[in-house]
């Protein structure tokens, strides 16, 4: 297993279209890389590979918790996603992408539409895209997996701290109301739970707000007020590297379970600052494996049932992670680590009997 670095880094340019792209692909040890393609207006080519690498190390571990036969990859574009796009640079990364051969498959994430990747597989003759809209042979939304993770997590979760899954009454602090966020906020709601929200774009908070009945809306926050806020859990649903030395110290949360990848700045530093201070952390990789397993199910012949039936299982999962957790006396992002790590070794051992 490629532990602690890559097998294979590709960067590629195409003046016309002006697209810059990164694919990193960390392991293939459980089938061909998965993982989604982000575009942001990185300030320098340093900060889009450190994000990459990041990211398709995250996937590795996201496959192999969710029990897919998939590795780990991902895929950034440099550019402003609401003024650099066109339906030529998708083609022109269909292209790139189809010239890996099918060891990397790719979806969208933040930045990235359905409709930017059925242009890229217009190019692609050997694949590689996954999640394209329904009326393109996809499996159509994958926020809506993902959210209902997030929401298995947080009920396992409220399982550990409370003995029991009741939500009634519970206060949540969900950074990010953007597709998942608001659909895990909605979940939250119809449980009977109370929340705070933030968001960087206005309209995601004001169409949640008209939903959310104000009994249960605690109120909207400023992005940078969220962190300190006096509740049982913090949900963060937008991006990464906001658990770190700045908003570990305002936490009052008694756990954080949320969909945002790598939340952890530095997984070992910052996840035993956690497990010290008591704040029960919901590996990222785990509760926000529902899109995964949706779009891995679309390699083998989408059915629904079996993706929800997946997604609903990462309840147990994630209370067995706590179980480790507590029986080693270790931090939680460790103990689901260890899991997969003896889920992969397994797999390649079997590997190592003969070729297929």
């Amino acid at each position: 297993m490629a532990k602690y670095g890559h097998e294979q880094l590709h960067f590629f340019q195409h003046r016309g279209t002006k697209l810059k792209a990164i694919v990193a692909i960390h392991d293939t040890t459980l089938g061909p890389a998965l993982g989604g393609c982000r575009m942001r207006p990185y300030e320098t080519e340093e900060d889009a590979l450190f994000d990459v690498l990041r990211l398709s190390r995250g996937m590795t571990y996201k496959c192999g918790v969710a029990d897919v036969d998939n590795g780990g990859g991902k895929s950034v574009i440099i550019g402003d996603p609401n003024t650099d796009k066109s339906p030529e640079m998708f083609r022109a990364f269909g292209r790139f992408v189809g010239s890996l051969g099918g060891r990397f498959y790719t979806g969208t994430d933040m930045g990235t539409t359905p409709m930017d990747f059925v242009h890229a597989s217009r190019e692609a003759q050997h694949g590689g895209f996954v999640g394209l809209p329904e009326e393109y042979g996809g499996s159509g939304n994958t926020a809506i997996p993902t959210a209902l993770g997030v929401y298995q997590g947080i009920r396992a979760t409220a399982k550990v701290l409370w003995g029991h899954e009741d939500l009634t009454g519970k206060r949540f602090a969900v950074q990010g109301v953007g597709k998942v966020g608001a659909l895990t906020v909605e979940r939250l709601v119809a449980a009977g739970a109370q929340v705070y929200i933030t968001d960087v774009y206005q309209p995601f908070v004001d169409a949640l707000v008209a939903k959310v009945p104000p009994v249960q809306m605690l109120g909207v926050v400023a992005p940078d007020e969220i962190y300190g806020l006096d509740v049982d859990m913090f949900v963060p649903c937008a991006l990464g590297a906001i658990v770190n030395d700045e908003t570990i110290p305002q936490f009052k949360c008694k756990a954080i379970v949320g969909s945002a990848n790598n939340q952890l700045l530095d997984m070992e530093k910052h996840g035993k600052m956690l497990h010290e201070k008591g704040i029960l952390y919901a590996p990222d990789y785990l509760v926000n494996a529902g899109g995964l397993i949706q779009v891995a199910d679309e390699l083998k012949g989408y059915v629904e049932a079996r993706v929800m039936a997946k997604t609903n299982s990462i309840y147990e999962m994630l209370l067995q992670v706590y179980a480790l957790s507590t029986e080693q006396n270790i931090p939680t992002w460790l103990a689901a680590d260890r899991l997969v790590e003896e889920r992969i070794a397994r797999v390649e051992d079997l590997k190592s009997m003969f070729s297929l």
